[in-house]
């Protein structure tokens, strides 16, 4: 989905997953400022955008998804996981319900692949799957911000914002009320500031939800019958996770930043050592300069020096070891 805000002034279009949408608009810094404000917006319209209704909605959801839905009271934001049978994240549902229906914004293109998972799960319940990827478009405010939220759009409160499920068409008219917009890059830069995962960046095809932090946060722990849930508990309950989530301060003096994928190695043993972990995501963030997350091996020592390719990195823990 190609966004109308991609002719404001100054846009310059992203790439990648988050293709469709603003980059940036000009500023990059400016626009961090501007959210870490409270001020501005951020056009999330390429994130796919899906909907359970019916009565047996949170009943059903509870016996797929990672977190405790079944009691979910309205209007209260929430995040979840839907695991393979071995214990893998394989889709990240960020969902409120409103009273009638469960929202939900995934990452961009894997809208698909969850409808057709949640079909096949749906047997008698009473419940109504449908991708409103089309005809609405996900908003994101900051914490903080004063902006007016149209009535009747479903809004996700969160401490990092609100996620407002937008008419598509109404985005336009939304923006120019809304104050500054912010490209996806000032978004980016902010979540790795709060050490907060993303679902194709923190994970690949073998990633368990306590590499990330995402215990608690997506995962119920007083909850089983969903696929996956016995290597949560064996996990949680009998040992520790292969790998952890780190946060990386990197040298400034570098012009260009450690791309995703990038090895990390120990610093003590050199850029020939052995391999200990990856970047995942890396930003230049307004305050702090280059950071990134990446995800390194369990028994990195917490503060050991670096490196990521060639640039020396200072770890900060985010999920113990």
């Amino acid at each position: 989905m190609k966004s109308p805000l991609l002719t404001l002034p100054g846009a310059v279009p992203a790439e990648g997953v988050d293709e469709g949408v603003a980059a940036h608009y000009g500023d990059l810094f400016r626009e961090q400022r501007a959210l870490a404000d409270g001020t501005g917006f951020v056009d999330l319209s390429h994130r796919g955008v899906v909907t359970v209704s019916g009565p047996e909605r949170l009943g059903w959801l509870h016996l797929l998804l990672t977190q405790h839905v079944s009691d979910l009271p309205p209007h209260r934001a929430t995040e979840a996981l839907i695991l393979s049978a071995n214990g893998h994240i394989e889709h990240a549902l960020y969902l409120v319900d409103d009273g009638e229906t469960v929202w939900a914004h995934v990452e961009p293109g894997t809208q698909e692949a969850l409808i057709a998972y949640l079909e096949s799960m749906k047997f008698f319940y009473r419940v109504e799957v449908a991708d409103r990827t089309a005809d609405i478009a996900v908003v994101h405010l900051p914490a903080g911000s004063i902006a007016e939220v149209p009535e009747g759009v479903a809004v996700r409160e969160t401490p990092y914002g609100r996620d407002l499920f937008l008419p598509r068409g109404d985005l336009e008219s939304y923006a120019g009320k809304a104050g500054p917009a912010a490209g996806i890059l000032a978004h980016e830069a902010l979540r790795v500031e709060q050490h907060r995962p993303r679902l194709g960046f923190e994970t690949d095809h073998r990633t368990i939800p306590h590499e990330l932090g995402w215990i608690g946060g997506a995962v119920h722990l007083q909850k089983g019958c969903y696929r996956g849930q016995e290597t949560v508990a064996r996990v949680q309950n009998l040992g520790k996770p292969p790998r952890r989530l780190v946060f990386l301060h990197l040298d400034g003096s570098e012009v260009h930043l450690p791309t995703p994928g990038t090895e990390i190695r120990l610093a003590d043993e050199g850029p020939d050592g052995r391999k200990v972990g990856f970047v995942t995501t890396s930003a230049r963030h307004f305050e702090l300069g280059p950071v990134a997350l990446a995800l390194v091996k369990r028994n990195v020592p917490v503060d050991a020096r670096l490196i990521a390719g060639e640039t020396a990195a200072a770890q900060e823990t985010v999920v113990e070891p």
